[in-house]
């Protein structure tokens, strides 16, 4: 309920490009974790900070990045083997 309001106040919305350009630089970043700042340095496109927050939240719901105290680090492997070895694996 709370997210809905939020969006609400926003003026803007990230569009797809936006999105698509944030997740590029994330895979393609030299280190293993980046900040915030650091990240918006290394975008070809200036963003806005509310708009880049919105969409570290949704990448890291889809599982594709994760947040920890030292920054944000690409999570995500699109590799079918990879996949397929957890999905019948068995925990421990």
């Amino acid at each position: 309920m709370l997210k809905v309001r939020y969006r609400k106040r926003l003026k803007h919305s990230p569009t797809l490009n936006t999105v698509i350009m944030v997740e590029e630089t994330l895979k393609k970043m030299n280190g293993s974790v980046i900040t915030i700042a650091d990240l918006k340095k290394k975008l070809p496109k200036q963003i806005n900070h509310n708009i880049l927050k919105l969409i570290l939240e949704y990448l890291e719901k889809s599982n594709k990045i994760a947040f920890s105290l030292k920054g944000i680090t690409w999570v995500y492997n699109s590799n079918p083997n990879l996949r397929r070895a957890i999905a019948t694996g068995l925990e421990i």
